[in-house]
């Protein structure tokens, strides 16, 4: 296996849990239903500090090199993605100190091959998590913040890109290849589950009408 051949195998198996995260539907869960510009922005921000502890919980006691450096680089990029984002919100403001259920899940892998797993995985989910958010100002007529949540979803695809090129260097069998998959699976399915769980709180079908 290869990291294209990888990257296509962890699509295809939960292709439709993807296609359901990348719904207008999304941010309808993430914010319990206040689609409002600060409960976005507040949403956005507390998953770009749960990102960052978690890639600067994992540079800290990784011993692959590759893997270290990306972690850590990734930490500083998670970093400055929450100063842009909570420079949108008025007044000073400090993050959920909870992380969610997918960078709890996350921050229990503790082998390399399971960690860059995991990052694509948030990779895919980031993705149209930015998707939804660049949407959102587009609809509110903000093509300024619109263009910051552009450059955001970019440079989180690039991690995911990333982690499949250390891991491609990486991987010395199906082994770890599984362990990888099995994680990257993980983490979109709890991203899912608490997107799917939301939205039967709120009397919301997650699945699309067809």
């Amino acid at each position: 296996m290869d990291a294209a051949e990888f990257q296509d195998s962890v699509e295809e198996s939960l292709s439709d849990e993807l296609e359901r995260l990348g719904s207008s539907k999304l941010l309808v869960a993430l914010t319990d239903a206040d689609l409002t510009e600060e409960s976005v922005l507040r949403t956005v921000a507390n998953s770009e500090r749960a990102a960052m502890e978690t890639f600067e919980s994992w540079a800290d006691d990784e011993e692959h090199t590759d893997a270290q450096d990306a972690f850590a680089e990734f930490c500083e990029q998670e970093r400055e993605h929450y100063d842009r984002v909570v420079a949108f919100l008025d007044g000073e403001y400090e993050a959920d100190a909870d992380a969610s259920e997918l960078h709890d899940r996350l921050r229990s892998l503790e082998t390399t091959a399971a960690r860059l797993g995991g990052l694509v995985g948030r990779s895919l989910v980031g993705e149209r998590t930015h998707l939804q958010v660049v949407s959102f100002f587009v609809n509110e007529g903000d093509e300024r913040r619109a263009d910051v949540f552009r450059e955001l979803r970019t440079e989180t695809a690039a991690q995911g890109d990333r982690a499949l090129e250390v891991l491609e260097g990486l991987c010395d069998g199906p082994e770890d290849w599984n362990r990888a998959r099995t994680a990257a699976e993980d983490a979109i399915g709890v991203a899912y589950e608490t997107y799917a769980e939301s939205l039967d709180d709120l009397g919301l079908d997650p699945k699309p009408i067809c």
